[in-house]
């Protein structure tokens, strides 16, 4: 395949659907812009949980049991923090501390995100680029009936019970985009919005200026796999978060929500499909390689339809 294909995603669904580009395209013409709204400091070490979601997903060392983290994961680390009655509501495998410590380590040596997830991915055999979507802090904060919560907050601590009313991205209107990112969205012959949460894993990528400037100037087809499966998310709090916000759990939903930025989607067989946007119909349940690599499949296939 000849085509350059970028993907801006978030973590686990996202990461299911590059795992299938992984399949299809080759690495070095394919390149992930990833969300950095999740990120946060934990016990002192710099978490970035779509980007590491990202990472251990294409160099098949995800947990799959979990849905997060490594595979075969052990907790010491994590027991020894409960011993000493420390912040233990984000669990740290002691697998995982390898990525963080290291991300610490080379940030206090003046390594920007950016420069820091390619040598983890190069580390681990991975061809494509992986690119943060900034290397400046963005932060994602949610104004709940809980109060003011930061993402990681809400999300785990909290297990997304709080009744969302907002959602803003702090740090994002004077945030740039990495170094590579409006490169590989110029040059693109094909962009797809991964089955992330619309508004909590791809607004804030779209929250950067030079970002959101890049996709509405492209000249490259973008084509959205919606995040629904039968009026439902398969994972997290898109439905959840929808109905909290007064819209309507529906393919239409999403497809207003991208407005504009989108030429086409790709929904879940049986799902409605939105009067808008050209649309292919699959089923987008990605459960193994071989469903991974179909829906990517379709929505290339789309975006090349919308192309010619």
């Amino acid at each position: 395949m000849k085509d350059r294909v970028v993907v801006l995603t978030g973590g686990v669904g996202g990461a299911k659907l590059v795992k299938g580009l992984q399949q299809v395209v080759p690495g070095p013409q394919l390149a992930a812009i990833v969300n950095t709204g999740d990120d946060f400091e934990h016990l002192g070490l710099p978490v970035s949980p779509d980007i590491d979601t990202l990472l251990y997903t294409l160099a098949d060392l995800a947990n799959t049991q979990l849905g997060w983290g490594r595979e075969g994961e052990t907790w010491s680390f994590m027991e020894a923090i409960r011993s000493l009655d420390g912040e233990d509501w984000f669990s740290l495998g002691d697998g995982d501390l390898a990525l963080h410590v290291l991300r610490r380590v080379a940030k206090e040596a003046g390594r920007p995100l950016s420069a820091i997830t390619q040598d983890f991915a190069r580390q681990w055999g991975l061809e494509l680029s992986i690119l943060p979507m900034s290397d400046d802090p963005v932060a994602t904060w949610l104004e709940t009936d809980a109060g003011s919560l930061p993402f990681q907050r809400y999300f785990v601590q909290q297990r997304c019970e709080p009744r969302i009313s907002a959602i803003r991205f702090e740090g994002a209107a004077s945030a740039v985009p990495a170094p590579g990112v409006v490169e590989a969205i110029a040059t693109a012959d094909i962009i797809l919005l991964a089955p992330s949460n619309p508004w909590l894993s791809v607004d804030p990528l779209l929250a950067v200026p030079g970002l959101r400037n890049a996709l509405e100037t492209r000249q490259a087809p973008l084509v959205a796999v919606s995040p629904l499966v039968g009026g439902k998310a398969v994972k997290g709090p898109t439905a959840k978060l929808m109905n909290e916000l007064g819209l309507a759990v529906t393919n239409q939903s999403i497809a207003d929500h991208y407005g504009s930025l989108v030429d086409g989607m790709v929904i879940h067989e049986g799902d409605a499909s939105p009067p808008g946007p050209p649309v292919l119909v699959t089923n987008t349940l990605m459960t193994s390689d071989e469903d991974r690599r179909r829906v990517a499949l379709v929505a290339i296939d789309l975006a090349r339809q919308l192309r010619h």
